[in-house]
């Protein structure tokens, strides 16, 4: 079958194959066709090394299509079902889980090791256990999530990932108040999820923050009051606030440079929520007096911050009602030829999210 491949770590191009296999189909296992999949940053941090991932490796977690096959011991799945991929399914028995924290199970993260592709040439891993830059994949049946018939399977990918991450902060996380100030750094995918989570909790302004002007264009047609580049931020914060800063601050670029302008334009006793995904290298600080003095709550977001079954159904429900776009969300599309194109097009942040159908 067809995949994009990226062969060393570092490399800015990914290479189209057609001699890829899927394998480890098995007991627990379900083999899927996958009809469509997000390309989001989190892919393009991996192939960087921002975020470990073995290679070489098929990028892609937010894929929907179709279970073609389903191992022995699956139950509730069967082939024809249409579902969309869980890069980070929960084991229902951790103590995590037990707690309903289900977005810090680590039960997914076991398998991120394991190979599940192949090429003459030898193993190939996919990206968070997953891999869907490709046209099929053997996943864990707790990765394959049923999706009602009237969701498109390219809005079903976006809810695997991007959406989900983005609502749950200002829903779960931060838990945004109706007549606040919010302000969202970065306005991509996720940014654009979080400005309209914002919104559905009744924020009075929503400050966008971006240094690529059809990203600010964007963030005002999804629900943001005003939006401004990263040189005009301190304008709106004494604009807006009064200068005292913003109630909720949100960082969904994964920088410390940009988490501690956050936290700078945060009020005092407000609340910094970090979204981004960053390298392990990348420490964020604050001095002890100011973390004391300031009763700045800073609250990091994994996944939304909530159970993630739940809030797929959420945001499904909020589609549904008109409450959330995310049919505008997919500016760019293209077929896994183009896949570099698209890749080229994130990065210079033309696109808010491309959807690969294959």
């Amino acid at each position: 079958m067809r995949a994009a491949v990226l062969h060393e770590i570092g490399q800015d191009k990914l290479e189209v194959l057609d001699d890829v296999e899927a394998v480890g189909f098995g007991p627990g296992k379900v083999r899927l066709r996958i009809r469509a999949t997000g390309l989001c940053h989190s892919d393009v941090s991996a192939m960087s090394g921002v975020l470990p991932q073995p290679a070489p490796f098929i990028p892609g977690h937010e894929g929907a299509g179709e279970v073609m096959d389903v191992g022995d011991g699956v139950t509730g799945l069967s082939a024809g079902d249409r579902v969309l991929v869980c890069w980070l399914p929960a084991c229902g028995a951790c103590p995590s889980c037990k707690r309903g924290q289900t977005q810090l199970c680590l039960a997914g993260f076991m398998n991120a090791g394991t190979p599940n592709f192949k090429r003459p040439g030898g193993d190939v891993f996919g990206f968070a256990g997953t891999g869907t830059f490709t046209e099929e994949v053997v996943v864990g049946a707790g990765c394959a999530v049923p999706i009602p018939d009237d969701v498109p399977f390219e809005i079903a990918a976006l809810i695997g990932c991007g959406v989900t991450t983005g609502l749950g902060a200002a829903i779960n996380t931060a838990k945004v108040e109706a007549g606040s100030s919010v302000a969202v750094i970065g306005c991509g995918g996720v940014g654009i999820s979080t400005i309209q989570g914002a919104r559905v909790q009744g924020a009075a302004q929503i400050v966008a923050v971006d240094p690529v002007a059809s990203r600010r264009e964007a963030a005002l047609r999804f629900g943001a009051t005003e939006a401004v580049s990263p040189d005009e931020f301190a304008d709106a914060k004494q604009r807006v606030t009064a200068g005292e800063g913003f109630d909720y601050v949100f960082e969904v670029v994964g920088k410390s440079a940009t988490a501690r302008t956050a936290y700078e334009n945060t009020r005092r006793g407000g609340t910094l929520c970090i979204v981004g995904a960053g390298a392990m290298d990348d420490n964020f600080q604050v001095n002890m007096f100011e973390l004391f003095f300031d009763e700045k709550r800073i609250l990091p977001s994994m996944y939304g911050g909530g159970d993630v079954l739940r809030s797929y159904e959420r945001a499904i429900a909020l589609w549904r009602a008109g409450r959330i776009d995310l049919e505008s969300m997919i500016t760019h599309r293209v077929r896994l030829d183009g896949i570099n194109d698209a890749l080229d097009q994130m990065r210079t942040g033309e696109s808010l999210r491309t959807c690969v159908e294959l």
